[in-house]
């Protein structure tokens, strides 16, 4: 996701914005299209786009959007967010009508909102100049059978990284900035886009990004007060701790920094893997769930380890930040910590939970008070857990747990590893194949909502989902997930979140904020910050 909002997004603008100032809202002034137009019951949907060029001269069209559309329909089992049944599963036809002008023949009626927020949303104008094979022009534009080689070439120069700033492809955009430098560290330079058409145009000549090893080598740049970094973050674990009754604790920078919380639109959890062979029967098992839940003491991690910067997450639905969705009132914590209720929720059924002892099935069977289906008499209460190591705040969660678990007889095995390797091991799976064998994983940052900006769940909880990592299933929240889709009526988001909190496709952990950002004083324009963390430099300016 940051790949997008901090990088992508800065030279090749969505279709439709999203995030206006701190709310998490559609953004009709920086969209590249009018708001699109629903008839026949919402079963047809136009937009019509604004006048943007692309640096090379050539409008934006509408062929680039079916640029998109073809390239998506041709190559979507490798989109990260691809939902079976979603787009471009859900658009029967899409039909040119001008070159301002592009229709979608949808196959059935949807909600108007969440085709905008989660569909729509995920279309990006492509470039003609992009619409070519390593033998010539190619037409993927038209004609979706040749979007596949289209793909291919284009996957394939993407992989010369030290080509990025001097490519030819990379260089056409029609976002406020282009590549100046690239390399595989992370050092990155952008320049203005002279060519420009959106409303708010670089106030700067470069912006950098900077990258670091890790937290502690950040914050001693910041520290030493040269001002190399005019927009940094506040490590957590450097963070003062926050007074209740306070939105900021003291900030130990602020002789040359402003601090500001940036929040994001998101729910925090870890993920279950449903299709071990070992693990994945317990998993299975809702009141299991519900014992590990419990065993979660998130107000305690949001003191200890987040220093007061964060908030619970109660569910699939975020409550924080303000927002039209939900609150702590519509979508309590139904299993707040109670190590109590997680022994009685493991005992009702079957478990013994010998304190500082691990745990067994002592009553085989698919009764109401027996273990369940698939596990067998014996089958130890004993869970691995693979979780992001360099980040203290994550390991202080983890710990945490594990403590509160020998409590009730479970053992939990910890596993520290770096960020990429647990998010890259942690996905969809199939049962006995070698990369199933994770248990529980926690990346330690769930799930932000982009850009499926309506948070509906159906690309991180839906059956068969690409980013349903735990491939948790459950038809009745296949179902309510689907009324969200198909009514704006509150109501259906509400039964969603309830549902969703109780039988948990994953277990909620505290939201902390995305992070503290640190601004250099004489800085403006940076707040506020987008709550889904996509980034506007381009608005950023110096004060005397």
């Amino acid at each position: 996701m940051i790949t997008i909002s901090d990088f992508q997004y800065l030279m090749y603008r969505p279709l439709y914005w999203f995030g206006d100032q701190d709310k998490p809202l559609l953004n009709d002034r920086l969209s590249l299209a009018n708001q699109p137009t629903y008839a026949d019951n919402n079963r047809t949907v136009t937009v019509t786009l604004r006048p943007y060029s692309w640096s090379d001269g050539t409008q934006v069209t509408s062929d680039g959007i079916a640029f998109w559309m073809n390239m998506m329909k041709a190559e979507k089992a490798k989109w990260a967010v691809y939902v079976p049944g979603g787009i471009p599963d859900d658009i029967d036809s899409i039909s040119v009508d001008s070159p301002s002008q592009i229709t979608f023949h949808l196959n059935k009626s949807y909600s108007a909102q969440w085709f905008l927020y989660n569909e729509l949303s995920q279309i990006t104008p492509l470039p003609h100049a992009w619409d070519r094979t390593a033998n010539g022009p190619s037409d993927c534009e038209h004609n979706a059978g040749d979007c596949a080689a289209v793909y291919e070439y284009l996957a394939d120069q993407a992989k010369s990284i030290n080509d990025y700033a001097t490519n030819p492809l990379w260089q056409v955009v029609d976002g406020p900035w282009k590549l100046k430098y690239f390399n595989a560290d992370g050092n990155v330079s952008f320049v203005p886009n002279k060519t420009y058409s959106g409303p708010n145009k670089p106030h700067l000549d470069q912006f950098d990004l900077a990258p670091f090893s890790d937290n502690a080598a950040e914050y001693n740049v910041l520290r030493s007060g040269n001002n190399s970094i005019q927009v940094g973050y506040l490590p957590p674990e450097n963070a003062p701790a926050k007074p209740d009754n306070q939105l900021v604790g003291h900030n130990p920078l602020q002789s040359n920094y402003t601090l500001d919380r940036w929040y994001s639109l998101s729910v925090n959890y870890f993920v279950l893997n449903a299709h071990n062979p070992t693990a994945g029967p317990m998993f299975a098992q809702q009141y299991l769930r519900q014992a590990l839940a419990s065993l979660v003491d998130q107000k305690a991690i949001i003191k200890a380890a987040l220093h007061g910067y964060g908030a619970t997450t109660n569910g699939p639905v975020p409550t924080t930040p303000d927002n039209p969705y939900a609150t702590d009132r519509t979508e309590p914590n139904p299993f707040p910590y109670d190590p109590g209720r997680a022994q009685q929720l493991l005992n009702t059924h079957g478990w013994s939970t010998p304190p500082d002892g691990v745990g067994s099935c002592q009553r085989p069977g698919t009764g109401p008070d027996q273990c369940g289906p698939g596990i067998p008499p014996g089958a130890p209460l004993e869970l691995q857990m693979m979780y992001r190591s360099g980040a203290p705040r994550v390991q202080l969660a983890m710990q945490q747990l594990q403590s509160s678990a020998t409590k009730v007889g479970v053992k939990i095995d910890l596993q520290g590893a770096p960020f990429d390797t647990v998010i890259g091991t942690a996905i969809p799976c199939d049962a006995g194949k070698p990369d199933c064998n994770w248990q529980m994983a926690n990346w330690g940052s769930g799930w932000v909502f982009a850009p499926d900006y309506y948070p509906t769940g159906e690309q991180i909880f839906g059956t068969g989902a690409g980013s349903n990592n735990g491939s948790f299933s459950d038809p009745k929240l296949d179902e309510l997930i689907a009324a969200t889709q198909h009514s704006d009526s509150p109501e259906a988001m509400r039964a969603y979140a309830a549902y969703g909190s109780e039988t948990l496709p994953a277990i909620w952990q505290p939201n902390n904020d995305y992070q503290e950002t640190e601004i250099a004083n004489n800085l403006k324009g940076v707040t506020p910050q987008n709550p889904y963390l996509n980034i506007t430099p381009e608005d950023w300016y110096y004060v005397k």
